[in-house]
């Protein structure tokens, strides 16, 4: 029997992302490059750091102006954390390699709608991806009723005790898919993780109504929800896909007009560039030519540079503060990479969560995928501030 000690457990609030961040700033002693290794603002770096060193109660890196520099904590923990890290890693990777058939099942659900691009008309896409969308639960404690949002007809998702929305989500489906009622699955989760009512518009679609229709819309949903609330700060507007780029194209209105801006945007796998010259090498043939397609429905002859729809050459100065996420083997992926180093030039404090999941919005997937629930908490605790807060 020994006679050792044992020692305390860590602090349950320490998360691997405090790790991964101190890691990289260990590594780089610049904080600056370290924030581009994780495509993190500073600030939301800093905020890491500090989180982490009052959980563990120690100081772990001495700044100055001129240099950053292990504290004898700090290289206590450098070779501990990536032992730690790479273990973890490890042990997802053979985890999956077990037998995991989450892949198998994503596969199964988009063939379908997979094997019809090219050869399907318009309304037999539509009908492709609500069939998909139906096959995701609505969560029990959801409570959905329809309202008039500015004349546009929209769903309000609660959970449990009926509260005033705060946030709009925004759908995906390439601007001529889609539908509000279809996405209760989705945003159903988010709203239980956050803890909080959603309005889901149903914006028109293209090609019966081009752009800028379903801009109109959500500027009309999200005055709706600025006349009910004291406070903008506390709104969010969230979106995925082609809904992550209306959700930036209505920021860009939001600051022409000079309107109150929401406190945060939440980007899920948000499709941003609209020439789709950025997904000619990691699309497949069938979403290159889906998206392209989509494109010209949406825009009827309209130019892809013009700022309101091209976030990647737009001014962000103003912004609120962004949450992107996106899958690494999503085709995408280069998108979001770009749209939160842009934001970052501008002074945004942005934050991109990386996860290892093939799939486009994965988070969809959330009664399934681990990864899914992961990031739609995530996106929970973005919304309600936790994310400033540390």
């Amino acid at each position: 029997m020994s006679d050792t000690l044992p020692l305390p457990p860590a602090p349950d609030a320490i998360e691997l992302r405090h790790l991964r961040a101190f890691t990289a700033v260990a590594d780089e002693l610049n904080f600056g490059r370290a924030a581009s290794r994780l495509y993190l603002s500073q600030p939301a770096l800093s905020r890491q750091i500090r989180a982490l060193e009052r959980l563990i109660g120690y100081e772990l890196l001495r700044r100055t102006t001129h240099r950053v520099e292990l504290t004898p904590a700090g290289r206590a923990l450098q070779e501990r954390a990536r032992v730690i890290l790479a273990d973890v890693d490890s042990a997802v990777a053979a985890t999956r390699a077990a037998g995991d058939d989450t892949a198998g099942r994503i596969a199964r659900l988009m063939d379908p709608r997979h094997a019809i691009v090219g050869s399907a008309h318009r309304q037999e896409l539509r009908e492709a991806f609500e069939s998909l969308l139906a096959e995701f639960p609505v969560p029990t404690e959801i409570d959905t009723r329809p309202v008039s949002a500015g004349g546009v007809p929209s769903f309000v998702l609660t959970p449990g005790a009926e509260r005033p929305p705060t946030v709009l989500y925004l759908h995906g489906g390439s601007y001529t898919m889609g539908s509000a009622y279809g996405y209760r699955s989705v945003v159903g989760a988010f709203c239980v993780a956050a803890g909080t009512s959603v309005l889901l518009p149903e914006y028109r679609l293209a090609p019966e109504h081009p752009y800028p229709a379903a801009l109109d819309d959500i500027l009309r949903a999200y005055q709706w929800l600025l006349d009910r609330t004291d406070d903008p700060g506390a709104l969010a507007v969230a979106g995925d896909s082609s809904g992550g780029g209306l959700a930036l194209s209505l920021l860009g209105v939001l600051k022409q007009r000079r309107l109150p801006m929401p406190g945060r945007a939440i980007l899920l796998c948000p499709w941003v560039d609209l020439t789709c010259e950025l997904m000619v090498k990691t699309a497949s043939a069938p979403l290159l030519t889906l998206s392209r397609d989509a494109v010209r429905d949406y825009l009827q002859g309209r130019p892809a540079s013009d700022p309101l729809l091209d976030p990647l050459a737009a001014d962000l100065t103003g912004y609120p503060p962004m949450l992107v996420q996106v899958g690494t083997g999503d085709a995408l992926v280069h998108e979001a990479r770009l749209l939160a180093a842009r934001a970052a030039e501008y002074g945004v404090e942005v934050e991109l969560d990386l996860y290892p999941v093939d799939a486009h919005v994965f988070h969809m997937f959330w009664s399934f995928l681990p990864e899914a629930g992961q990031a739609l908490s995530r996106a929970a605790a973005f919304h309600r501030g936790a994310a400033v807060q540390l």
